[in-house]
Formats: structure tokens, sequence, C-alpha cells
């Protein structure tokens, strides 16, 4: 019951869009080439989401290739250059080199992945282990500020801020930041409010400073550009909308999410500086590093990828306000738990809870090595478990309404006696 219009669409007000046809069909359904049409309606929903950015660079859109170009690719390029850190970087240049391309990532600062409020420091430390040991080959502060192309070879060096030259690489992917595709779609306008980057600015629900015009997904201020955010934030939206549920929104709270490097990362919640901004001394950590089971018989220990655990949680209860896996399976791991840290569970939850032997996973409700309940020769007193503690009963009835509910009950069953004998 959806009608697809095919074209770009412009605001012309806040309740009429003008579409510039780009379908024959519906071009020739118009009756003229170049065909606009206008659509009107009470809600106008934005989500146009964003783009791959290039940087102002010499020949950086003249021979580079973004995550977009990437699905282009024919073969494997035998060498290639990643240039970014955030996590579609550290994405490409993982997969790139799992398909044997001599892959190098680029990263300005000391480490890929080093906003800490959102990617814990333990976990980036870990990862960067790895990529040391098994790839790709890491680039530190290292600022490309050109990309030059040989004639005669085809392949691109890349000049950087230090005066050194990367030569050689088959193919150079840039993955350096995203930006809205807000700036030609009449917004500005229609009197919509966008920050200084051109996101869509919302509020909880996402509506913008315009009462007709909604907006969600990459294109918005919330900061969080991922598919199964847009999906529930849009389910949620059409719940307030059509169905009756005025208090129907996304919580943007202890939403889990992946990268998907080698080994992946699984997180939700805080990180442990985030959290200490937040709660500061009241912030305790339980952490480990360790070999999985599946690589117990592989006999160079560089070539166990090990699996690190961080487990952040505040106060005397130990309530959960972070978690963090790198390690193999963790994004499959990460998903359950975090119903758990959006339930509130605490660290005493976790470890009333029977593990699942001999898994990885077991380890997050325990966290071995004297930290788990038992296992602390130091910790005198036996924690005890939640279903241990006393449970208190108040009557949810006072005794005078206790009284007439009993007295109505026997009136009803004397009535329906009587009823049955006549």
């Amino acid at each position: 019951g959806i009608e697809v219009v095919l074209g770009m669409g412009k605001l012309k007000d806040p309740h009429t869009v003008e579409v510039a046809l780009n379908d024959d069909k519906q071009m020739q359904h118009a009756k003229r080439s170049g065909a606009t049409r206008l659509l009107s309606a009470k809600y106008i929903l934005v989500c146009v989401g964003g783009a791959p950015s290039y940087p102002d660079a010499p020949g950086a859109r003249e021979h580079c290739i973004t995550s977009d170009g990437f699905w282009d690719l024919v073969d494997a390029p035998k060498t290639c250059a990643v240039v970014g850190a955030g996590y579609i970087a550290v994405e490409m240049a993982g997969i790139l080199q799992a398909f044997g391309s001599e892959t190098s990532l680029m990263c300005r600062g000391a480490t890929p992945l080093r906003n800490k409020m959102e990617f814990d420091a333990t976990i980036v430390e870990k990862l960067v282990e790895e990529i040391n040991n098994h790839g790709p080959t890491l680039l530190t502060n290292t600022t490309p500020t050109a990309y030059v192309k040989d004639p005669s070879t085809g392949t691109i060096t890349v000049e950087t801020a230090d005066g050194k030259k990367h030569g050689g690489f088959d193919c150079v992917l840039l993955a350096i930041g995203r930006a809205p595709l807000t700036d030609a779609i009449g917004l500005k306008e229609c009197g919509v409010n966008l920050d200084d980057k051109g996101y869509v600015i919302v509020d909880e629900f996402e509506r913008t400073n315009v009462p007709s015009i909604l907006a969600l997904g990459d294109c918005t201020s919330t900061g969080w550009e991922l598919t199964p955010v847009a999906l529930s934030t849009a389910r949620r939206l059409a719940d307030r909308l059509f169905a009756s549920a005025p208090w129907s929104r996304l919580s943007y709270d202890n939403i889990p999410t992946v990268v998907f490097s080698h080994p992946p990362i699984g997180q939700v919640g805080l990180t442990e500086d985030a959290a200490k901004k937040m709660y500061g001394d009241q912030v305790g950590v339980d952490s480990l590093t360790a070999g999985g089971m599946g690589y117990a018989f592989n006999p160079d220990p560089a070539t166990k990828v090990k699996t690190t655990l961080k487990l952040i949680h505040v106060g005397p209860e130990r309530k959960i306000v972070g978690l963090h896996i790198l390690g193999p399976f963790a994004d499959e791991m990460i998903q359950g738990f975090a119903v758990a840290v959006n339930k509130g569970c605490t660290v005493r939850d976790f470890h009333a809870t029977i593990g699942l032997h001999p898994t990885m996973a077991e380890e997050i409700i325990s966290f071995g090595g004297g930290k788990g309940w038992g296992l602390n020769k130091d910790r005198a007193k036996p924690e005890k478990p939640p279903y241990a503690d006393p449970v208190c009963l108040k009557p949810k009835f006072s005794i005078a309404q206790a009284t007439v509910a009993a007295a109505a009950i026997a009136t009803a069953a004397f009535i329906a006696g009587r009823l049955c004998k006549a």
C-alpha cells in the first residue's frame, strides 16, 4: 500500500515536498520529461542518511575510493591503504587483510578508535596488540596530504605530513568520516535547525523545531549512525503518530554496538573514562585477557587470538554500567548481556548465574582469577545471591477493602446457588 516516488525531493514548505522525477514511467505518466510532482502530508519525515567524506587533499577524489566504492571492486587489490581511525576504517582494513590484500591502516593519532568516551581504552589497547600480531600493518601518527598516481604502473603513493611517501598501493580507501545529506533538500528554507556539521537537530521524540517536520537516522544530531537504531526509532515514531502511543520513543541509553574488527568488539553502556566522568570514584572495574579454547592446540602463542573482557560497575551495589568484549564471537555474546545491562543488573546478579562451561562467556559472570564469588580469599563474608534476599510482602488491600471484597464474593456465590436451584 506504499507508493514509491523516485526522484530528488526538496521541501517547498513544512507540509509539501517537490519531487524532480527521475523514473521514466513516472515521467511518462506526468506526460513530460523532467517533470516534478508535489506531495503533501500532515507530517514529513526526513531520513536521508549520509555519505562518505573526502579530504581536501590533492588526488583524493581522483585516485581514491570510499566504503561505497569498496562494493565496486571486482578483485581484491594486492596492496591497499585504508585511511581513517574510526570503526569503518578498522572494519574495511580487516576485511581487505582477510581477503589476502597487503593492507596498511593509516591513522592520524596514536591509535584507531581513539575516542575514549565511545571506545574503552583497554579494549583499544588490546585491539592494537591483535592488529600488530595478525595484521593489517598499522601506521599511526600518519596524516596524508596528497595522493599521487603513477601513470606507468597505476599505483598510488600516499604523501604524509611528516614528509614520508608510502607507495605502491593498488587501491587507497578513504574512511575519514561521513556527512549528512541535508544541504540541498530545503530544510534551511523551511526554518529547520541544523548543527554546524549539517545534522538535523531533534529532541528525544525525533521532532525538529518545525512541528510538522521530523527526522531520524544518520542525518540527525542523536549521534547513533546505526541501522538497527534507525529501524527501532522509526517503529516507535509510527506508534506515536498513528497508534495512539504518545509515550513511544527510543531510549538512547545502553545501546549495544559492535565493531567488526579482527577480532570483533562488542560493547554496551559506558566506557571506563565515561563512567569515571559521570560517577567519579564510585567506579569499579573487573577485566581479564585470556586465550579461548578454540586456540588451545595452536603451538605458537602469537597465533592465539586473545579475548579481553571488561566489566564496569558503580556504587556499593556494583550496578553494571558498562560491558566491553574484544575477541572471537564478541558480536554474538554482547546481544544477550545487553539485556542484562539494560535491566540494571548488578555484579551480584552475574555471580548468581550459572556459567556455561567451557565458554569464554562464562568468564563474564564470574571474572575468575580471584574476583568472582568464592574465589577471593580476602573476602571473608560470603556473597549473598539475590534469591536469598528477604522478601517483604506488603498487603495490597486494607482490611476494610478485603472485608468488602469477601462479602461481595459470598453474595455472588449465594445468588449463583439460588439461580442454579431455580
